[in-house]
């Protein structure tokens, strides 16, 4: 599956558990050898009142707490296959609730942003909303957690930006213990924004749905944008909304690109959507 092209392999282990170490991940996620994705799901049972509960693998076999996008994806199964209006994933990040928005969209609840630095986390108490990171020319990032790590980058022009050079320097960053997603963002308008990402354990991506959570809570914070905006990514758009309730709201597109079996490493077929 893929949101804007933002891919997953989504493996449903709910009627029988699966365990993949770390080789087999990177296995699965080479786009030559493997099926190719920018992170891979399993589906679990549910353990705390949700639908389902779902993992998340980067491309690199490390596990992640959430990611937006491939959440997304998760909710348009769950929906197609509950026929409910709303369905509940469990994530290491916490519950996110996805809704049928119509039009072949799907919204997902994302939660609070933590802007604590000890939430997002960091390594040490420092101001979040100006990262103490010396990388260039940048200017000094927003940080916050939208379950799971980001820092924010405002600059005059995204294009311009070396996403690749820049990001893989400051996505291990010692500031960072569990690494972090970095965005660069350039404001267009009070309710756009131009985003480019490079996501932690996968690299450039085309989109990225916490990383536009995350660009929308940054920019609105700062007074650059209001609190509901089109977040332009590489493969398309996404809208999000920072609520007065203080949760993030992202609206956008799901595909499935096809869906078959595969054979892992010392388990029976799981099937793959």
């Amino acid at each position: 599956m893929h949101g804007l092209g933002n891919d997953f392999v989504v493996l449903d282990g709910r009627r029988e558990a699966l365990s993949l170490d770390t080789a087999t991940v990177r296995a699965l996620g080479d786009r030559r050898t493997g099926i190719g994705f920018d992170q891979l799901v399993i589906l679990e049972r549910p353990r705390d009142g949700g639908h389902v509960r779902a993992r998340f693998y980067n491309q690199d076999g490390g596990e992640v707490a959430t990611c937006g996008n491939a959440s997304r994806c998760i909710g348009r199964l769950l929906l197609d296959e509950t026929g409910e209006r709303s369905v509940t994933i469990e994530t290491g990040g916490g519950p996110v609730v996805a809704s049928d928005a119509g039009e072949a969209l799907v919204t997902i609840d994302m939660g609070r942003p933590r802007f604590a630095w000890n939430e997002i986390p960091l390594a040490r108490d420092v101001d979040t909303r100006s990262l103490p990171l010396q990388v260039g020319n940048l200017p000094p990032a927003f940080g916050v957690s939208v379950g799971n790590p980001h820092a924010v980058f405002i600059v005059p022009d995204a294009a311009q930006i070396d996403v690749a050079h820049l990001g893989s320097q400051l996505e291990h960053d010692p500031l960072f213990p569990e690494r972090a997603n970095i965005e660069f963002a350039q404001v267009l308008s009070s309710d756009r924004v131009r985003m480019r990402v490079w996501e932690r354990g996968a690299g450039i991506t085309r989109a990225c749905g916490s990383g536009a959570c995350a660009t929308l809570v940054a920019t609105a914070s700062r007074g650059l944008t209001g609190r509901r905006a089109t977040i332009e990514l590489d493969g398309g758009d996404l809208i999000i909304e920072w609520t007065k309730q203080d949760r993030v709201l992202m609206t956008g597109p799901v595909a499935t690109a096809f869906s078959g079996t595969v054979q892992l490493p010392d388990t029976a077929a799981a099937r793959a959507a």
